[in-house]
């Protein structure tokens, strides 16, 4: 029996309600959403529901499985219908049963809750003056019916017209991740008239974010990204639709995310998320756009998977493993530096759909915003990869890892043999100095360069700030033939 699963007849909640049965239930709970014949201050006359049906099945199942297991209850079950509805008929169906009533509730408002703001589901209104519109999101029902958007001056260029324009409307786009860059090229293409733009980002707004990240503001602080820009976007304008998605790209579902839209930009902030984009878009044959920042600098590559172009493994065969290299967080940004970028993959975006001029191929736009300076280099496609590309395999879902992280306290560690090392820049020890004697400090560039030097009869754990870098640090030692190294879980910060 599914335990979530999409259907297009009549939902039958006696029957659903039957297969629950448990003799070990003393509670049962039902939830039962209808079409109803208004919103807002307009007549609703029927609803369309659409899904990405892969995403939200598997999602559906997690979310459900989750419950039981949070709440305690011993059985649960979810349908939810697609296609047209008319008022009055049942959307979706939840039905929990538990040894008593409080956890049967917990449990089925976990799932309505979850799968309201977690599974990639679409319904239309269709109102009573024959007008419609898509709601993506809560509460953005009125942006669905805004006035129009006014594309003229885009259209006057020569290159666009009317024809151009048209295309734009017809055109889809998957972003992945609504941060800096995804800020600026979310609000790039939904000035420019795309008609359907995925967002894929499973982080909530931080205050760190907001100043660099403009489709947010204090009030979203806690809030799914995805949806928030979903909203935001839906009022700036309603002639498209945004569809978010608020998971987490991995192995399993990249390439079925990837393959719903005409292109994908990559607007992540680690290097595993961006080499899987640039697998799954050559394996579903779409283009990628795809854009990196450090600090003042950034840089930006199109892989034409479509067109026998090269891609990130063609210069780089395995990816760099994160925590190696700082991030936003680690390294600090300037707020217009990836706007910038961001700018400049949206403006990549349009090139390719409008074929317009000027577009990169094979290379690499290195972006110096200190200096104002831009220079292309060379990105050729790897010699061995002509015919096809032979530097990436079927996507497969990671496994786990030897585990490699120590949560204990320092002074414990060190009590139970570990040789303590800590990694930061020395001006990070000068600020907050390790609480604690007798262990080595070796910022990390040098442990990298002087890993065999390390004494294979000690156990090391690796120390820095969140534990980030030593994960990352002992992975890559691990790989290399270390196996005496771990990490301190969540770093410094996590210390008493």
């Amino acid at each position: 029996m599914k335990t979530f699963e999409f259907i297009h007849d009549v939902i039958d909640p006696v029957a659903l309600a039957a297969t629950l049965a448990d003799p070990a239930a003393g509670g049962f709970t039902a939830f039962e959403g209808w079409v109803r014949n208004h919103n807002e201050d307009r007549v609703v006359s029927r609803l369309e529901y659409e899904a990405f049906e892969e995403l939200a099945q598997s999602e559906g199942e997690r979310i459900v499985a989750d419950a039981l297991q949070r709440r305690g209850a011993l059985r649960a079950r979810c349908v939810h219908r697609l296609g047209t509805l008319a008022v009055g008929e049942m959307a979706v169906w939840i039905g929990v049963a538990a040894a008593h009533r409080a956890e049967a509730f917990a449990a089925c408002r976990q799932i309505i809750d979850e799968i309201k703001h977690r599974l990639p589901i679409w319904k239309k209104e269709h109102y009573a003056d024959g007008d419609s519109g898509w709601v993506n999101c809560t509460n953005c029902a009125e942006a669905a019916i805004a006035p129009g958007f006014d594309y003229s001056r885009q259209v006057a260029l020569p290159e666009i017209g009317e024809t151009g324009q048209e295309r734009l409307a017809q055109s889809s786009v998957i972003v992945i991740g609504a941060g800096g860059l995804g800020c600026a090229v979310l609000t790039g293409l939904a000035g420019a008239g795309i008609g359907k733009l995925f967002i894929v980002d499973d982080d909530i707004v931080d205050a760190a974010n907001l100043h660099r990240q403009p489709l947010y503001n204090p009030n979203d602080v806690g809030r799914p990204k995805a949806e928030v820009a979903a909203a935001r976007l839906a009022s700036y304008n309603p002639a498209i639709r945004l569809l978010p998605m608020p998971v987490r790209l991995n192995a399993e579902n990249a390439c079925a995310l990837v393959a719903q839209a005409d292109i994908v930009v990559d607007c992540s902030d680690n290097f595993a998320t961006k080499f899987l984009v640039n697998d799954a878009a050559v394996l579903a044959g779409r283009p990628a756009v795809l854009a990196s920042v450090y600090q003042y600098e950034g840089q930006l590559q199109v892989v034409r998977a479509d067109a026998r172009g090269s891609c990130l493994r063609c210069q780089w065969p395995e990816a760099t493993r994160d925590g190696l290299v700082g991030n936003c967080a680690q390294s600090g940004v300037l707020g217009p530096v990836p706007a910038v970028l961001g700018s400049l993959q949206a403006m990549e975006v349009l090139k390719l759909l409008l074929d317009l001029p000027g577009q990169l191929r094979d290379e690499v736009l290195l972006v110096d915003l200190l200096d104002s300076g831009q220079r292309r280099i060379s990105a050729p496609r790897a010699r061995e990869c002509q015919d096809r590309c032979t530097r990436i395999r079927p996507l497969a879902a990671a496994t786990p890892a030897q585990e490699l992280e120590v949560s204990l306290p320092l002074a414990e560690a060190a009590a139970r043999g570990y040789r303590i090392i800590d990694i930061r820049n020395p001006d990070e020890c000068a600020l907050a100095p390790l609480p604690l004697g007798g262990h080595d400090a070796i910022p990390l560039p040098g442990l990298l360069d002087h890993a065999m030097a390390l004494d294979p009869r000690l156990r090391y754990l690796l120390v820095c700030a969140h534990g980030i870098r030593s994960r990352a640090a002992a992975e890559h030692l691990r790989a290399i033939g270390r196996g005496n190294v771990w990490s301190l879980r969540g770093g410094l910060a996590h210390q008493d």
